[in-house]
């Protein structure tokens, strides 16, 4: 259900900052009429620290509305209160998402025990797929190969989404857990690498701008195709890398207002990107013809 190419959607927001619903449904319609495999709203790039619970629910219920069981939505329920996660993790399954992916609790960066325990409980509280989001460079926290080895174990923990940049660690975790255990590229750029050692897809921030070509790097990985999976990354690495010039989802969503599809809007902590990052952006956009003739106007200013 959760291989190939999932996008990690951005939130779109109106000028006053609050949620564009309209601007989502296109976003979503965008999604499903290039082909992806897989949807996930409400995660890190679509900046779910700073959407209250309802809005939580909203984003993800205009997912499923537009969805409409086309592909499968895989919901963000992640944080540091477990029993807060489990709540939210319950009204998404209420809702009626098919799999809940759940970030490792920051700030407190629980031992690999409490890693353990904490996923254990969710997963006892709800019937949904869980696939673990593993981000040390945002969390503090690594899930160690041999932890995701004991999740595993967890009927319905069916898989990870693993971003530590690390392909030995990621080797590593594909030798530890059983086969059926997707393992999840949570950086688009080593998508190719990590699917050729074994993982099944990726959940990608690129796929905001190009779903079409990233469900094609994808499903070229998992078909063996491997020349032309690396004649897409070859032409796609620059617009994968610039997306993280700053913190994600700063420069996803200046591109994506640059072709068009968004205005730039986020919510504070996170701002708008320096000019010379924003230059880097647009100059790599062009390069690949995704330029819409507009430019990322002043947003978030006080």
């Amino acid at each position: 259900m959760f291989t190939g190419c999932g996008t990690a959607l951005v939130t779109p927001f109106t000028a006053d900052r609050t949620l564009d619903e309209n601007t989502l449904r296109d976003l979503v319609r965008r999604q499903i009429e290039a082909g992806i495999n897989f949807l996930v709203p409400c995660g890190t790039t679509g900046e779910s620290p700073t959407l209250e619970r309802a809005e939580h629910l909203r984003v993800v219920e205009i997912t499923l509305e537009e969805a409409k069981g086309i592909v499968p939505v895989l919901g963000g329920a992640g944080g540091y209160n477990t029993g807060e996660v489990i709540e939210l993790a319950r009204e998404l399954e209420t809702m009626g998402v098919d799999g809940i992916l759940s970030v490792t609790p920051y700030y407190n960066k629980p031992t690999q025990e409490g890693l353990y325990q904490h996923y254990k409980a969710i997963a006892s509280s709800i019937s949904l797929p869980i696939i673990v989001y593993s981000v040390q460079g945002r969390t503090g926290v690594n899930v160690e190969p041999a932890t995701l080895r004991r999740l595993a174990e967890i009927d319905n923990i069916i898989g990870v989404k693993e971003a530590s940049g690390n392909i030995a660690q990621q080797a590593r975790v594909i030798h530890e857990v059983p086969e059926k255990f997707l393992v999840l590229s949570g950086d688009d750029s080593i998508t190719l690498p990590l699917m050729a050692l074994g993982g099944k897809g990726v959940i990608s921030v690129a796929s905001n701008e190009i779903p079409a070509q990233m469900t094609q790097l994808a499903q070229a990985c998992l078909a063996g195709d491997y020349a032309k999976a690396r004649a897409l990354q070859r032409k796609y690495l620059p617009l994968m890398e610039v997306n993280f010039v700053e913190s994600n989802p700063i420069p996803v969503k200046a591109a994506m207002s640059l072709m068009g599809l968004l205005e730039p809007v986020w919510r504070l902590p996170l701002v708008p990107p320096a000019p010379a990052n924003l230059r880097k952006i647009e100059a790599v956009l062009a390069d690949l013809n995704l330029l819409a003739g507009r430019s990322v106007h002043a947003a978030n200013r006080d």
